[in-house]
């Protein structure tokens, strides 16, 4: 029997304001020599970057359609699909339910364009999709300049390495439906990446679905060895290359009745949702973060103004929200939806205990500083590994985000008396491969003026 015909397809797309200026690259690679056999580009208007990404994937299996309408034919055909975009990725590999009306017909089209069993799926970090994005970028260019891409002056390919990308895939191993095999892959190129990926407790969107991959023929490749523990770096010297950091933008919920009060609201209280104020807020903040087109993930506290604050994020960046109940506000027992005052006025002792030592919990049962670390920790760890090299939105509270910066800063636990967070700012952390952690931002709330 005659080898199947083999082709790696990556691609990509971006928009300039999510919803903005769009468009899409695709590549595709013959996998045994690295060569590229097709080249794709658009512009195609004002659009999301998730719009896009499916219009790239598309393009990609419909230059593929090309080239075996050229071939020989009777051999058999497996393309495998290698894309930044997790959304895409999980979607088309049938574990993502798909939810916005805006995907649905684009999903279709793609899984029309060659059959199910012929194609399989794969995330990758974005500095290995680096073709695809430089051909996004230059569609997006023509398009400002009012005319099309031209694949003649494309640079795209000059600075991509074809032997690595040959490299990175091995033969195909396992019979058609293997998807244990391609399971299998995608931890293995997770682990080049140093994020093996965990499942996050608790951490499914709401309302979605998730089901077993449909069939699909699988590309395989033996995880690498381990390899030693990453000391992490200290000091000024020459780093080796991390790759890009896990970062995750901070960004507070909006207000409630109580915010402006001043009063504990935390997770043993009544769950209180966003004002007035405080929708106007995330609104406010959804529009600031299309206009970067930075993030790529959204997760969220389990609590109703978090769950709110995100959602209009999600809903103008075309995102699904995850939930993530580690990252829950302190549960403050009996004090809460008191002020300060009150808690001074009422139960003295145990404000003064819990003001001096981070072991120390609210009257009534609630959470102490040191808990609410553990658990944040834990999240955070989860999250980093999961989406190592990914931006991701973190909506969640003021204990929370003052214990992640401390823990990255490598503070004591009175430093959380020493942060002021407002209602709706945002503030964000990169976590490197090596275990270092960088505070980029604290408090930002221009996008609220």
């Amino acid at each position: 029997m005659d080898r199947p015909r083999r082709f790696v397809v990556e691609a990509d797309g971006g928009s300039r304001g999510n919803p903005g200026p769009a468009g899409y690259g695709a590549v595709v690679i013959d996998p045994d020599t690295g060569e590229t056999l097709a080249e794709a580009a658009e512009y195609i208007g004002v659009a999301t970057n998730n719009v896009a990404e499916y219009k790239g994937l598309v393009a990609g299996l419909r230059a593929v359609g090309a080239l075996l309408a050229d071939g020989p034919v009777g051999t058999g055909v497996r393309v495998h699909v290698r894309m930044d975009s997790k959304l895409v990725v999980e979607q088309m590999s049938g574990r993502w339910k798909i939810k916005h009306p805006d995907m649905k017909p684009l999903a279709a089209e793609a899984a029309g364009v060659l059959p199910g069993a012929d194609v399989t799926y794969e995330w990758i970090p974005r500095e290995r999709n680096k073709h695809a994005d430089r051909l996004a970028n230059e569609a997006m260019d023509a398009g400002r300049r009012g005319v099309p891409w031209d694949p003649s002056a494309s640079t795209a390919a000059l600075d991509t390495p074809r032997s690595s990308v040959a490299a990175a895939l091995p033969p195909a191993q396992g019979p058609p439906g293997d998807a244990a095999a391609g399971a299998a892959r995608a931890r293995a190129a997770l682990k080049r990446t140093g994020a093996e990926p965990e499942p996050l407790p608790g951490s499914e969107a709401p309302g979605a679905s998730r089901t077993a991959p449909t069939p699909a023929a699988a590309v395989s490749a033996p995880a690498p060895p381990a390899s030693d523990p990453v000391t992490p770096q200290v000091g000024w010297g020459a780093a080796p290359d991390l790759g890009a950091p896990a970062t995750l933008v901070l960004l507070r919920h909006g207000e409630t009745a109580l915010t402006p009060q001043k009063r504990f609201s935390g997770s043993g209280g009544t769950d209180p949702e966003l004002s007035a104020a405080g929708r106007e807020q995330a609104t406010r903040a959804a529009a600031a973060f299309a206009a970067r087109g930075t993030v790529q993930e959204i997760v969220s506290s389990p609590l109703r103004r978090c769950r709110e604050t995100a959602g209009a994020v999600a809903e103008r960046l075309g995102l699904e929200v995850r939930i993530e109940d580690g990252l829950r506000e302190t549960d403050f027992g009996a004090w809460e939806g008191l002020t300060f005052g009150e808690v001074k006025e009422r139960y003295a002792a145990d404000l003064d205990a819990w003001l001096a030592s981070p072991d120390a919990a609210p009257t009534g049962g609630g959470e102490s500083f040191a808990e609410v670390a553990r658990r944040v920790a834990v999240a955070r760890d989860a999250l980093v590994t999961r989406y190592a090299g990914r931006t991701v939105l973190v909506v969640t509270h003021v204990t929370p985000i003052k214990t992640l910066v401390r823990l990255a800063l490598g503070a004591p636990p009175e430093a959380l008396f020493r942060m002021e967070l407002s209602a709706a700012s945002v503030s964000a952390v990169a976590y490197y491969a090596d275990g270092n952690a960088s505070v980029r931002l604290l408090n930002d709330t221009s996008h609220l003026r």
